[in-house]
């Protein structure tokens, strides 16, 4: 009798799950499935919480939906309030195993959890499957990634490169190994647990917001994700998708897929699937080809990791720019949405109130806190990271490189005039009226 601990991380769904697929066939005969919540009180370098509550709140949305799941295939989801590296090597001790199987994700905290896991004496097998595309299906290895996504995406297109089909969703889990209950104690099963008890009231429900998390529409569970996504493509929006994605307000100018896609509740995969099949019945057009373009931007941020690792997170990037000088008060008011230019303070208005910013606004708050208030773009990066309900480790370090222009973009960043912005997308002042500052 052998057990595998599969740990679950920025993969919170059933469907098209490589890794569990290659945990349930290691030959174990028992499975173990774990998640490890980041401690409450983790702070960041500039000195606010790592994970802020909306993000936490709509993971755990995602979390219930997943433990609801593989309750119904007889082997509910262990949650843990505890870092991975204190947590597993207890669990994987308490059960007799000695193999952990999870996502690989090739950012430096991600990796370090890894590598603890590794010195704790675990075999750690990780695989990759948060892409559209496979990195061994590229025509280069990642150290000759094209350092322009143009030459990136023609290249692509250019060798006919396409996605496997999604894997099904298992029928079935390999049964649970009782664990002891001072190691669920230890490991802070408990606290867990109640970790992702939905609030009251409810957060996530802001009535301006443009993606309201607390609805059950935009709940964070897999299943929530499959009828958003069914919804989307049968009320034909992704043939107006490109005409509207520069929206600032209202859940239809976008998909809305991206914050199923940072939790891994949804896989980019079964994205592309579905809008084949669209594209098959309905036709296709620059809209359903723009949905495509994006997927292949998320993918080009993930292989710039593989290529620079590290190097994207040092305060220069990829650049020999000189540091910034953190201007801390400007930053401060930014966060606050206490600027004083109305675009930018109903941006991050907004942003506090719901978790969530379009990303047209993402990149004009992120051009004003660099080029105007002088501010560390890491900071920025890390503020993004607490706040948004969709987080993406690798597109939110290589947006913030390429606004800062310390990424591998030739132009050397990008500014945005506010006053311009406004007058292209909110013309007539409803959005800055909406969050009250017009």
């Amino acid at each position: 009798m052998s057990t595998v601990l599969f740990w679950f991380r920025n993969d919170l769904r059933l469907h098209d799950q490589p890794a569990l697929h290659a945990a349930l066939t290691s030959g174990a005969t028992h499975l173990l499935p774990v998640v490890c919540l980041p401690a409450p009180d983790e702070r960041t370098p500039w000195c606010f919480a790592r994970v802020g509550p909306h993000r936490r709140a709509f993971t755990a949305a995602a979390l219930r939906g997943l433990q609801q799941q593989t309750t119904v295939l007889g082997n509910p989801l262990l949650i843990c309030q505890a870092p991975p590296a204190a947590a597993l090597p207890q669990l994987a001790q308490a059960v007799g195993a000695t193999t952990v199987v999870c996502e690989d994700i090739a950012a430096p905290y991600e990796q370090a959890e890894i590598a603890a896991l590794r010195a704790a004496g675990l075999q750690v097998r990780t695989v990759w499957h948060s892409s559209l595309l496979h990195p061994a299906d590229m025509p280069w290895p990642a150290s000759d990634l094209p350092g322009v996504f143009t030459s990136f995406r023609q290249k692509v297109e250019r060798a006919g490169i396409t996605p496997a089909a999604p894997l099904p969703a298992p029928a079935q889990l390999l049964p649970p190994l009782d664990v002891p209950a001072p190691v669920l104690q230890a490991v802070g099963a408990e606290q867990g647990a109640a970790a992702i008890q939905p609030p009251a009231p409810p957060q996530g429900s802001d009535a301006r917001s443009s993606f309201p998390y607390g609805t059950p529409g935009c709940d964070g569970s897999e299943g929530a994700v499959l009828a958003h996504l069914a919804q989307y493509l049968a009320r034909k929006l992704p043939h107006s998708y490109k005409d509207t994605r520069n929206g600032l307000t209202g859940l239809d100018y976008s998909s809305k897929l991206s914050p199923w896609l940072a939790t891994g509740a949804l896989s980019p995969r079964q994205i592309y699937a579905d809008l084949k099949a669209f594209e098959r019945n309905h036709g296709a057009n620059d809209g359903t080809y723009w949905l495509w373009f994006e997927l292949l931007w998320r993918d080009y941020f993930r292989l710039l990791h593989l290529q620079y690792g590290a190097g994207l997170y040092r305060a220069r990037g990829l650049s020999e720019l000189p540091l910034a000088q953190h201007n801390q008060r400007g930053f401060e008011r930014w966060c606050q949405g206490e600027t004083g230019e109305p675009l930018v303070d109903a941006a991050m208005r907004e942003l506090a109130a719901t978790g969530y910013l379009s990303n047209r606004l993402r990149q004009v708050v992120a051009s004003y806190l660099i080029y105007d208030l002088r501010g560390d773009w890491r900071a920025g990066a890390a503020w993004f990271e607490s706040q948004l309900v969709d987080y993406d480790v690798y597109s939110n370090q290589a947006n913030w490189l390429y606004i800062a222009g310390r990424g591998t973009d030739p132009r050397g960043g990008r500014r945005f005039n506010p006053t311009k912005q406004a007058q292209d997308h909110d013309a007539d002042g409803s959005y800055r009226r909406l969050w009250g500052t017009a």
